[in-house]
């Protein structure tokens, strides 16, 4: 009998805490690229609002829908037979009203058959956090840059390296975990101050430019492969360069193509 594969749940995450064993997460949007990260062994999906960026085309991440979010984040799940999937809840879609939150959460969870779902902010969204995680929907939490917040932020700069600013990501990440939040995400944040939010909490910090010292990591998907070629913060490591890849292997077709090289004889059917 095939043995069943053993899906990565929050409970797995906090284990992976106690046991100081790095958490993996990196972005999908589709089911090509789902299936072959949960091959991998990463240990959650992040369906991001950065789809609004990588595969729409947005300047930021506002314009993405709850329509469009469950459209990948559907995707992605068909794909993950171990991988956790969490669910960014779109801009608009939480912030003001905490039964619009849950209302959305629910509808996330339903429609895309998700796991989780994230949002960005501290003390501004604790009501809409508490009433998902008392309607048993698992929140992952999102702290520092919050890309939504990019018009009142003004730029991508690092956060809380001012010493009120810092004051209030401790007491926000305090507050998330004490609300239920399962994790955190913390962007581009003083590694010092990731380091002592990590240890300070029972949860996991998952990191994007905040150091080494976090319980995990996340990058963009796209930008880890080097498909994107205009973006190049610090943090980020390309461990690929696909655009070059994909670009060359496109040339070469449109080149065979034109020179009636493509198909051969071997590739055509009698």
């Amino acid at each position: 009998m095939e043995n069943k594969v053993k899906r990565i749940t929050t409970q797995t995450l906090r284990e992976m805490k106690l046991r100081k064993e790095p958490i993996v997460v990196l972005t999908a949007y589709d089911y090509t690229f789902g299936k072959l990260l949960d091959k991998v062994g990463i240990e959650v999906l992040l369906v991001g609002d950065s789809a609004s960026n990588v595969i729409a085309g947005h300047e930021t991440t506002l314009p993405i829908t709850v329509e469009q979010m469950i459209y990948h984040a559907s995707a992605v799940v068909r794909s993950a037979q171990r991988a956790m999937v969490v669910v960014d809840m779109p801009f608009g879609s939480y912030q003001s009203d905490s039964k619009l939150a849950l209302h959305t959460a629910i509808r996330i969870m339903k429609e895309s058959g998700a796991h989780a779902v994230k949002l960005e902010g501290g003390a501004s969204v604790i009501e809409s956090v508490r009433r998902i995680v008392s309607a048993g929907i698992p929140v992952m939490g999102h702290l520092g840059l919050t890309p939504q917040s990019i018009y009142q932020f003004g730029s991508y700069r690092v956060r809380a390296t001012d010493p009120e600013e810092a004051k209030k990501l401790r007491a926000d990440a305090q507050l998330l975990a004490d609300s239920g939040v399962f994790a955190i995400v913390l962007e581009k944040v003083p590694a010092s101050l990731a380091k002592e939010i990590t240890e300070s909490l029972s949860i996991p910090t998952i990191g994007i430019g905040a150091g080494p010292y976090c319980d995990g990591q996340v990058l963009v998907l796209y930008d880890m492969l080097g498909l994107t070629t205009d973006f190049s913060p610090r943090f980020l490591r390309r461990y690929a360069n696909l655009a070059e890849v994909v670009q060359s292997a496109c040339r070469k077709y449109l080149e065979d193509v034109k020179r009636r090289f493509f198909p051969s004889p071997a590739e055509s059917y009698e």
